[in-house]
């Protein structure tokens, strides 16, 4: 059973992985085709901010981690357990996806984001697919190490830095499309159009802040639950 299951798992990720990246990539070359159509004149700078979105970086992650994940799982072959390293790499995929998951269904649904015609079935996938499937792969999927609980310290280094960045970029990028003097990837993050500005922006950021340590407590939570893998 053991090796039909690996072989399965493997098949999974690798077509999981295909499938986020496919999103990926239609959804910028939509965006890019729009940017054109309205004639941007600086199309580097759209590309820099596409690519600076939580939900692309977050499904980048995904995405590699689950190609990797498929490669160490069909070279370990039966019994194996996941390195430390990747171990830490697929509790931060998956708690970063469902962060993305939660945050962009709770406070995003329905809002058309900066990037260009948005895709229906590619948002899907992004917001909903890629954060159910990296949860399951980390919940059901064979070779999860047990992690200590100080790895959420790991966890949440990089959404510290990706706000960092948005904050700090936003008021020097000029939105072409719109004529905006500032540019932020999501409209709770834009302290111009937000009712109580950086107010509200670091209520959101902390609120943020708090789904992700929880998230990342939960993942390390899970990998501390014994199991027998079939």
């Amino acid at each position: 059973m053991r090796p039909l299951v690996v072989g399965t798992v493997v098949g999974l990720r690798l077509v999981a992985a295909i499938g986020i990246l496919a999103a990926v990539v239609v959804q910028f070359a939509t965006s890019q085709a729009y940017w054109r159509d309205q004639g941007v004149p600086d199309i580097g700078t759209k590309v820099v901010n596409f690519f600076s979105f939580f939900t692309i970086q977050s499904n980048l992650i995904g995405a590699v981690t689950l190609a990797i994940g498929a490669v160490l799982l069909l070279r370990g072959g039966r019994g194996a357990v996941d390195p430390r390293w990747f171990a830490v790499l697929r509790a931060c995929a998956a708690t970063y996806l469902v962060t993305t998951g939660v945050v962009y269904n709770l406070l995003l649904r329905g809002i058309e984001l900066p990037q260009g015609e948005t895709v229906a079935w590619t948002n899907e996938v992004l917001h909903v697919a890629a954060p159910l499937l990296l949860l399951l792969d980390w919940v059901l999927a064979p070779g999860r190490r047990r992690l200590a609980f100080g790895t959420v310290g790991i966890i949440v280094i990089y959404p510290i830095v990706w706000a960092a960045y948005t904050m700090i970029r936003g008021p020097f990028v000029t939105d072409a499309t719109t004529g905006a003097t500032s540019w932020y990837p999501y409209p709770f993050l834009n302290p111009d159009t937000s009712q109580n500005g950086y107010l509200s922006v670091a209520f959101y950021i902390l609120l943020i802040a708090i789904v992700i340590a929880a998230a990342g407590v939960g993942a390390v939570a899970i990998s501390r639950v014994r199991r027998e893998d079939v």
